[in-house]
């Protein structure tokens, strides 16, 4: 995580909705935050009808009672910051590998924009310790394992509660794990003693799968316009034809992200001295195969599908998830807002296309290096074919790990596990789906990287013939890192080198340097 930028002002976090983007910069950039005054407002009212409540000799859920299938037990008032704090401390039980720093510090971010709407009863200190310790630089330690995506993301979001009291492990703003009391002190940030219900509201959020689905929307939004620029680029490398990306043919099925894909395919190919060295009258071939003719039929569609899912995202960043809530009228009620399907069904869904789009970037390539159907082409683009396998085991990895892609688009969201005593019997696993999400988007660029390195070897090998401008530029600047073709040589740190320029999104902004922005 870089330090704020010159560019990105600080971001506000109040009683309304966060953008994506607000989202992003936190999570990724390190850009600042603070509370609004109509927050800060709103918190303190809320707090003062908890503090009515606490102090009432009937039970209130989550203020004055045990939790979950505890919820019964009336919890005396000279235990309930015990209460808080023993929950946090048995609530943070994650396992497994950490958590990536820019996922917690999204989630921190969202849960502080809930506490924000005064909705969840906690005083402003809470909030304003969250928001000093998010611009800090410190990131409480998460495991990857322990949430069931209901009652929220509860486990991961209570170690980022337990490091706000001084307990657990973070990683300062140097990237160092430390003793979160000892992180605290330097950054000079007192840790907080948790009051009724603060616990339970610090943890009690959709805010984990929320922070990874927003962080997927632009990881994918850029993936598919890299897509777009590989296809072409395959199009191009097997002397096919944009013949099929046509406006009037795309506008007889008005599906609108398939307008779009075909658009960018139709730009990326202009002024194309290889299209146009087989347009003529003795070019015998009728269509092409799918992968190439249907590029935008796929990369449309998962555009609509991502399209789908921002709109989701959008609905939870205006949400205030908590239970029980703090409604306008002063009510402290129970609710089910924190169940997490609107999220985990969007979460799978997301991941289906992700696999379609690098299973038909997978076909494309082997295309390319088949002597029998690449046009010319020689076998696996090999200097010596025989002597040298070229690319042969490139699309090996590919396939490899489009076969991965397709496990991971098994929905996560129907395989609900009951918990707490039957209590929580039905279970949304959305931090399951948004987990496997991530993973597939790696797989993904992984996929495109290799797709891009083959087909510019192939653009190279057509000359004299003149890719299109846009392509050339993407070939100039992928072999800033990957060399032009030659004798067989040691391919998987080029490999690699692709991969970061499609996810740093550089070769992409090569081809936008001639075609202007693809949307």
């Amino acid at each position: 995580m870089g330090a704020a930028g010159a560019g990105d002002p600080l971001v506000e976090v109040g009683v309304g909705p966060l953008t994506v983007e607000q989202v992003v910069a936190v999570a990724r950039r390190g850009t600042l935050v603070g509370l609004t005054g109509e927050a800060l407002t709103a918190m303190s009212a809320a707090r003062a009808r908890v503090e009515e409540l606490a102090a009432l000799p009937t039970p209130v859920y989550g203020v004055s009672t045990g939790f979950g299938a505890l919820a019964t037990r009336f919890i005396d008032p000279a235990q309930r910051v015990r209460l808080q704090t023993s929950l946090v401390r048995s609530h943070a039980a994650t396992s497994g590998p950490e958590v990536e720093r820019e996922v917690v510090r999204a989630m921190m971010l969202l849960r502080l924009a809930t506490l924000a709407t005064g909705r969840t009863g906690v005083r402003p200190r809470v909030a304003l310790t969250l928001a000093s310790v998010l611009n800090a630089g410190i990131t409480p330690v998460v495991g990857e394992y322990g949430s069931l995506g209901c009652s929220g993301d509860l486990a991961p979001l209570a170690h980022c509660a337990l490091a706000l009291t001084g307990e657990g492990d973070v990683r300062d703003g140097a990237g160092a794990v430390r003793p979160a009391a000892a992180a605290l002190a330097d950054a000079g940030i007192h840790p907080v003693v948790l009051a009724a219900k603060e616990g339970l509201a610090l943890i009690n959020g959709t805010d984990g799968m929320l922070g990874m689905l927003v962080l997927a929307l632009v990881d994918f939004r850029l993936l598919l316009r890299t897509a777009d620029v590989a296809a072409a680029m395959s199009v191009e490398a097997l002397l096919g034809t944009d013949r099929a990306f046509a406006p009037e043919l795309v506008a007889l099925r008005p599906h609108p992200g398939q307008a779009v894909s075909a658009a960018n395919l139709t730009a990326l190919l202009a002024d194309s001295g290889i299209m146009a060295s087989h347009r003529g009258p003795e070019c015998t071939r009728v269509q092409d195969a799918y992968s190439l003719r249907c590029a935008p039929q796929v990369a449309g569609a998962a555009r609509d599908t991502l399209a789908h899912a921002a709109v989701i995202a959008e609905r939870e960043l205006a949400a205030a998830v908590d239970n029980p809530v703090v409604t306008a009228d002063g009510r402290v009620e129970s609710n089910g807002n924190f169940h997490g399907a609107p999220l985990a069904y969007a979460l799978d869904f997301l991941a289906i296309p992700v696999a379609d789009v690098a299973s038909m970037s997978e076909r494309r390539t082997d295309r390319m290096l088949d002597k029998a159907r690449s046009n010319g082409l020689p076998p696996f683009l090999a200097e010596d074919p025989g002597v040298d396998s070229g690319m042969m085991i490139a699309q090996y990895t590919q396939a490899s790990i489009v076969a991965e892609l397709k496990r991971l688009a098994v929905p996560a969201s129907v395989d609900s596990l009951p918990s707490s005593a039957m209590q929580e019997d039905h279970v949304s696993l959305g931090w399951n789906a948004a987990r496997k999400l991530r993973r597939a988007l790696d797989g993904l660029a992984r996929v495109l990287a290799v797709e891009i390195v083959t087909a510019a070897r192939a653009l190279d090998l057509r000359a004299p013939l003149r890719a299109a401008p846009a392509t050339a530029a993407v070939v100039r600047a992928l072999r800033h890192r990957v060399p032009p073709p030659g004798p067989d040589r040691f391919l998987a740190p080029e490999l690699e080198a692709a991969f970061r320029l499609v996810r740093r999104g550089t070769l992409l902004q090569a081809a936008e340097a001639v075609t202007g922005p693809l949307p």
